[in-house]
């Protein structure tokens, strides 16, 4: 690692990948339009939300797929489990059930 590099750089960065079931689109538009400016201060973003998609393999069938990337997985366990996401997470288990899983990526070159 160079001194130019990050350590996010070094380690890569963390992927969340969430297959969501929503039961009250209305409430939920809500809970996005909250949550993006919460998201974005922890230093996540959003790089899928929704759209078609492709199945090539196996009998996974997404309802609906969102894709977010965070520096590092600290970031992202800092906001999951922080203050700031406490409440918008709460309405969002009330309006959609999902599945979760986070990945970290690899460093940039590998």
């Amino acid at each position: 690692m160079t001194s130019a590099q990050s350590d996010d750089d070094a380690t890569g960065r963390y992927y969340v990948i969430f297959d969501v079931d929503i039961h009250d689109v209305a409430r939920y538009r809500t809970y996005m339009e909250r949550v993006r400016p919460a998201l974005e201060d922890a230093g996540g973003r959003y790089l899928v939300r929704g759209g078609d998609f492709t199945v090539y393999e196996g009998d996974w069938t997404p309802s609906r797929l969102v894709l977010l990337e965070f520096p590092s997985q600290e970031a992202w366990e800092s906001f999951y489990g922080g203050p700031a996401y406490a409440e918008m997470k709460s309405v969002r288990e009330e309006v959609s059930t999902g599945r979760m899983v986070g990945v970290e990526g690899l460093a940039p070159g590998r």
